[in-house]
């Protein structure tokens, strides 16, 4: 599939580009093989491809989920000014 010029010149306006005149001839010709390319990618018979997250079949390592702090939020609130049932309250600034 070949591009023209007045295809290259909506993808340029779409993708904020400014080409000068002289560019369109290269880029018409490098969009061009980028399209062609693409084709040839969806001749590949993939029918029998199973879809996978990551080409390598491999697990995740994951650290163990154990509690490494104390709990210091009752310390932590000493220095506020207000607090409620464990929460920080503020002035409300929405009305």
């Amino acid at each position: 599939m070949s591009l023209d010029k007045d295809q290259v010149t909506h993808i340029a306006m779409l993708a904020r580009l400014r080409l000068a005149d002289d560019e369109f001839a290269e880029t018409v010709d490098k969009l061009s093989r980028i399209v062609d390319f693409v084709d040839q990618l969806s001749a590949a018979p993939t029918e029998d491809v199973v879809p996978m997250a990551h080409p390598l079949n491999q697990s995740q390592r994951l650290r163990a989920d154990a509690v490494t702090e104390p709990n210091d939020r009752d310390r932590m609130q000493e220095n506020a000014p207000a607090v409620s049932e464990g929460l920080y309250l503020v002035p409300k600034v929405i009305e």
